[in-house]
């Protein structure tokens, strides 16, 4: 039987999160494999992959805060805001040449804290039942709604100027459902040059960090987090007695035990190190919010 575990991969780029889905599900021999956070094939950096009844945290990995290291090309913009898009607007080189770093700055100003975001038409976003991307690619055409995002750094690494378009190399920390293609076509636009993403890489999601990731030709001796270590990375850990591990797997609620709590929710381990699920309070009790199945504590 596959043990069940959360698996850190370092996706390289020209393949879709599908297909490293795909290729870890081959390597482990199991069809319950799934990801929290899709990325473009253009894009590298970490994955979140869950393997067998681990496959159930991928929940809670999905909406933690996200690190990416970009590059944005000022003067240029493309049908996709990024570069597998064609370019659609050039500015003037002259035009190109005389933004500033001053003016730089005042823009991503702009768009660091809490914003109202319009998503790129050329992303995974459904849209009456299909993906935005499937309508763009059919012709159609896609307005998406503004959402609200939180960018909470947004430096400039390195400037690099020529040819007419000025590069410049990002360090971005967000909330998730932020898009990185969208503050480069925000950016380009507010400087009235256009900007588009060249490359974009996923440093972090919530605790895990692409530094203990694996590339994809060592899956085969790769090592997952059991499904506690991993739960209580991204929740507060709470150790509860065998007695308290068997309501919770029954569904009963633990009375009078929501002050042992932090935050809304809590990783429960029993006395063996296992996870028996996550916690909630609900008034002053705790219940089972997810209940992990026997085979992958």
């Amino acid at each position: 039987m596959v043990a069940p575990g959360i698996l850190l991969v370092d996706k390289p780029g020209g393949l879709t999160s599908h297909d490293v889905v795909a290729r870890t599900r081959k390597a482990f021999g199991t069809r319950k494999v799934g990801h929290a956070g899709t990325l473009d094939p253009m894009a590298t950096g970490l994955l979140v992959i869950g393997i067998e009844g681990a496959t159930r945290l991928l929940t809670y990995v999905v909406g933690a805060d996200k690190t990416y290291l970009a590059t944005i090309r000022l003067g240029q913009s493309t049908g996709t805001d990024d570069a597998e898009g064609e370019v659609v607007r050039a500015a003037d080189a002259a035009v190109v040449d005389a933004v500033t770093s001053e003016q730089i700055e005042t823009g991503i100003v702009a768009l660091t804290g809490e914003i109202s975001q319009v998503p790129s038409a050329v992303s995974a976003i459904k849209v009456d039942g299909r993906r935005a991307y499937d309508l763009v690619r059919a012709g159609e055409q896609v307005e998406l709604k503004a959402r609200a995002v939180t960018v909470s750094r947004f430096d400039v690494v390195e400037e690099r100027r020529g040819d007419g378009v000025l590069d410049l190399d990002v360090v971005v920390d967000c909330s998730s459902g932020t898009y990185i293609r969208a503050l480069a076509r925000d950016l380009g636009d507010a400087l009235g040059v256009g900007g588009h993403l060249t490359a974009l890489r996923r440093t972090r999601i919530g605790p895990f960090d692409v530094a203990d990731g694996v590339e994809l030709d060592a899956l085969a001796d790769a090592k997952t987090l059991t499904p506690a270590i991993a739960a209580s990375e991204i929740l507060q850990p709470l150790d509860v007695t065998e007695d308290e591990a068997r309501d919770l797997r029954h569904g009963k609620r633990l009375t009078n035990q929501a002050s042992r709590l932090d935050g809304a929710l809590a990783a429960a381990i029993d006395p063996d190190g296992a996870l028996v699920g996550i916690v909630e309070k609900r008034g002053s009790d705790l219940k089972s919010a997810m209940n992990m199945p026997e085979a992958a504590r």
